[in-house]
């Protein structure tokens, strides 16, 4: 009995040693999304954003209103989108877009998802495009007349930008808001 007491304590040991440094990890390690966006001050009166696929400069005082909402396209698409309107003739979204089943418990939908993930994946690589942060319009159902789209590849990236203008909006202080490209 005692043999197998020493086994169960030395096995319980070096358990406990192999798992400890990947539990260190996991608490001291921060989201991506933190480390994919910036904020610093910015102009004087203004908000800009740097994304991939471009930049964009409003004056806070030409802000009329910020929103953040989730809406599903077709049943298939989840998305999720910071628009700015501004006292001139264009607005601005800022979207997240992913497959309903990549949002699901589904472990087929799920796996198809990732399947396709690495096909454009693998087409961007060819091509030079980031499939992840391209905006896709098929004229004239989904194009927007006076409106400037920017695609986000992260959900905590957009969580980010909706935070980063409300603020700058409701303080009147300049920010300037990066997200690194994606890869």
């Amino acid at each position: 009995m005692k043999k197998s007491n020493t086994h169960l304590k030395a096995l319980s040991i070096l358990l406990g040693i192999a798992f400890f440094p990947s539990s260190l990890t996991a608490q001291n390690s921060t989201p991506a999304s933190n480390k994919s966006t910036s904020e610093t001050t910015g102009p004087r009166r203004f908000w800009q954003a740097s994304v991939s696929g471009g930049n964009y400069i409003v004056a806070l005082d030409r802000i009329s209103s910020i929103s953040k909402h989730t809406y599903l396209i077709d049943g298939n698409l989840r998305v999720t989108e910071v628009v700015i309107d501004t006292n001139g003739n264009s607005l601005v979204r800022f979207y997240y877009i992913i497959p309903v089943s990549e949002d699901s418990n589904s472990k087929v939908g799920s796996g198809l998802t990732t399947r396709g993930k690495e096909l454009l994946d693998k087409v961007g690589q060819r091509t030079g495009a980031n499939a992840n942060t391209a905006v896709v319009k098929q004229y004239p159902t989904t194009t927007h007349s006076k409106t400037v789209e920017f695609r986000v590849s992260d959900e905590g990236d957009l969580n980010q930008l909706f935070n980063s203008v409300s603020n700058a909006w409701f303080k009147g202080i300049g920010r300037k808001f990066t997200i690194r490209n994606a890869e």
